[in-house]
């Protein structure tokens, strides 16, 4: 009776945690928001999701991120159980965006070039099934576009003699929130500034589908030559002057 009861409190405390607080830290938008008719959702994991998550928060036309775990077996998993590597989830960041704003192309070029899709089941120093890169979606329209993203930066890691792409790519249905520390962790006071990513310095250009609509200027934000750039740059999602 004793661990049955420690097992309950112990999901109720996980609940609070989760429950805390859904604004935004930068955005002020709700993380737990889901997408209406003119915006649409989609799920990266691109190795540790506290670097990840501000990559995409950065960009304009994005109207709420948060991080979390998918592609697992356990339903509503702590941080220490996917760390475990018994979960089978990944550190993942949700998107929702603004389809007038910014395209799922925009979003793939991001996910592609902020971190090392050939490494497989690790992110620079970070090792486990948990870093591995991951595209999760949940409408099958996105499909197509996500493979010919794929192909093509296939096509331009060759041309580096660089690796396979290994990332994972599904369909999936369920999302489970991360703990509230870890929600913009980045932009939180005293944060650790971490982050895993090993970018290829390869960049996605034109592919079959794109309908890429960020200017050039936007993506001058982002220099993966500099080690760590993203934790270079301060929190501010980068402003559309068109």
């Amino acid at each position: 009776m004793f661990e049955f009861l420690k097992k309950i409190m112990n999901n109720t405390e996980q609940s609070l945690i989760k429950d805390l607080n859904s604004v935004h830290k930068i955005l002020k938008t709700d993380i737990k928001k889901n997408p209406n008719p003119q915006e649409d959702e989609i799920i990266f994991g691109c190795g540790c999701f506290w670097g990840a998550e501000k990559c995409f928060w950065k960009l304009p036309g994005v109207v709420t991120t948060s991080v979390g775990y998918a592609g697992g077996e356990k339903v509503n998993p702590t941080y220490y159980e996917v760390c475990s590597g018994l979960t089978g989830h990944s550190e993942v960041v949700r998107i929702i965006w603004n389809k007038n704003e910014i395209d799922i192309s925009d979003l793939l070029k991001m996910f592609w070039e902020c971190h090392d899709p050939t490494q497989k089941n690790r992110q620079g120093n970070d090792i486990g099934t948990q870093y591995r890169s991951s595209i999760y979606y949940k409408n099958e329209n996105n499909k197509k576009i996500i493979l010919a993203s794929k192909k093509q930066y296939q096509k331009e890691l060759n041309k580096k003699n660089l690796g396979l792409i290994e990332t994972e790519i599904k369909m999936i249905d369920t999302y489970f929130f991360a703990e509230e520390y870890h929600q913009q962790y980045l932009a939180l006071p005293g944060s650790r500034q971490y982050c895993s990513a090993s970018p290829t310095k390869v960049k996605l250009g034109e592919f079959p589908g794109n309908n890429y609509k960020l200017k050039d200027y936007i993506w001058e934000n982002f220099n993966w030559e500099v080690d760590k750039c993203v934790l270079r740059s301060d929190n501010k999602p980068i402003k559309n002057n068109i």
